[in-house]
């Protein structure tokens, strides 16, 4: 399940399997140029950043995101068809990626800006990935096989909040993010793991 899944810093994550997918890129070392799929969770900074996302798309990238972001990524140089607005608690299905959306927001993200978390359907796994949020009542039935959750506080959860969801969620392996760059610790990604149920691995990645 692990294997060639990368949570570079914060809450950038790379995975690279059939496809090659960032989600939001961030303090990208190098020139990669090589997604596929880029998944943003929403318009800030550190989840939706120009800068970073030049260093991994190409030509033939396909971008999923919010409403809010598309006129950046049309100056940019993104085709219309390869940019896809994704809204709360919806499945799509992109050549073959499938992936359900899914509220996240807390009181610094308000519900009405419909900010999304994506769980990603790669092989036969499902990776959740929350997005900027708090452990609200429409994420905690999400079907999952790998879970990466906020648990700097601040802005999303703690350490707490996460652990609470993931126990709720249940997935094979929770991985924490959020952590380390802007806010919050490895300390954090610690305590969540000792907080989590024995059933449930955790990957401390960061």
């Amino acid at each position: 399940m692990l294997e060639n899944v990368d949570v570079l810093t914060h809450s950038s994550i790379r995975i690279a399997k059939d496809k090659i997918i960032y989600i939001d890129p961030f303090k990208i070392d190098k020139e990669y140029n090589d997604a596929d799929f880029i998944f943003c969770t929403h318009s800030h900074f550190d989840h939706f950043s120009i800068d970073d996302i030049k260093k991994v798309m190409t030509e033939k990238t396909k971008i999923v995101t919010v409403e809010e972001t598309k006129g950046k990524l049309l100056e940019l140089g993104f085709k219309e068809k390869e940019i896809i607005i994704a809204k709360p608690n919806m499945r799509y299905n992109i050549k073959g990626m499938k992936f359900i959306t899914y509220n996240a927001y807390n009181l610094k993200h308000p519900k009405k800006n419909n900010w999304v978390g994506y769980n990603i359907r790669i092989g036969k796994f499902w990776y959740y990935i929350a997005g900027d949020t708090d452990n609200v009542k429409e994420i905690q039935k999400v079907k999952c096989d790998v879970a990466f959750l906020p648990v700097g506080g601040t802005y999303t959860m703690n350490y707490e909040e996460a652990a609470d969801l993931a126990n709720k969620l249940k997935p094979k392996v929770a991985i924490p993010t959020h952590y380390g760059s802007l806010v919050g610790s490895r300390d954090d990604a610690k305590m969540f793991a000792s907080n989590l149920n024995p059933s449930i691995d955790c990957e401390i990645i960061i």
